[in-house]
């Protein structure tokens, strides 16, 4: 005989099923909203190890190449990069060079007539500004020039004052200024011009002037030294020496015969001018 339920017994297995699918869901629920993230996590790592790789890269390549700088640039290459550096930029020039390879590059792209824009812009900025100096003004702005280094002042006056020839005729063996020596006796900065010639080759006076010293002592070896005003002129590493101190001599008359005295690697003429005793690149003022 089935049993009858009461109506308290009815809520309560009621309640139980409730719960019982209630519960059910949640679970479900849960693990359905379990996030799915392996896949991005794992390109982050792959980026992240990537970019080590090429930092340590770049980091071990640039210590191959501080470390090794001999082999990739040579001596020959640092020497002239050194000379460039060493010479005064006149940075004025080098920004209308710029701007005209601009200008004269868009004239050939695109076909427009940009001279007669730059003329319109050239006669504005020429323009003098009214009720501020008025002409006089502009004609000193236009006056400023860059000012001369030492050594260009120097070079200027030696041309202005003296006339020179070629001692000898021979190669330039070492210029003048910074460069790189086979040895560390010789000095790296070079204070005249060597020229190679075979030993005994006759040395001539580049200019007149007054023997202020004949001497054999220090790393010039035999060398005289003719003084003309505020230019001197040396003549080293001589073999003979023709001339005594206090004798003038005259431009193109044989002083010496070239030799390898001093601190010297081969026969050779060290020519050397100075103007008020600072030395001044003598293939600045002659051609040797």
């Amino acid at each position: 005989m089935e049993r009858v339920l009461s109506v308290e017994e009815k809520v309560r297995r009621a309640e139980e099923i409730y719960l019982r699918r209630k519960g059910l869901n949640e679970l479900q629920n849960r693990t359905q909203k379990v996030p799915i993230n392996d896949t991005k996590k794992d390109v982050r790592l792959l980026k992240k190890m990537i970019m080590q790789i090429i930092i340590c890269v770049c980091i071990y390549m640039t210590v191959y190449i501080v470390q090794n700088s001999e082999n990739f640039f040579s001596q020959n290459f640092i020497q002239k990069a050194r000379e460039i550096l060493s010479y005064d930029t006149n940075f004025g020039e080098i920004y209308e060079a710029v701007k005209n390879g601009i200008i004269t590059f868009q004239q050939n792209l695109q076909g427009e007539p940009v001279q007669q824009e730059q003329e319109n812009q050239q006669v504005q900025e020429e323009k003098p500004e009214e009720a501020i100096g008025g002409a006089e003004e502009v004609k000193e702005q236009e006056q400023v020039q860059v000012p001369l280094t030492q050594e260009e002042q120097d070079i200027q006056n030696v041309k202005n004052t003296t006339a020179f020839i070629k001692p000898i005729s021979g190669k330039i063996s070492s210029v003048y200024g910074y460069r790189e020596t086979a040895t560390g006796s010789v000095p790296k900065n070079h204070t005249g011009t060597d020229i190679a010639a075979s030993l005994g080759t006759k040395i001539y006076a580049s200019t007149e002037g007054e023997v202020v010293l004949v001497s054999e002592e220090g790393d010039y070896g035999k060398h005289l030294k003719v003084q003309i005003g505020e230019v001197s002129v040396i003549y080293a590493h001589c073999n003979n020496i023709y001339v005594k101190q206090g004798d003038h001599i005259m431009q193109g008359q044989e002083i010496a015969e070239v030799g390898s005295t001093g601190n010297s690697t081969g026969p050779h003429l060290h020519f050397e001018i100075r103007y008020q005793e600072r030395t001044v690149n003598a293939q600045k003022i002659l051609e040797l």
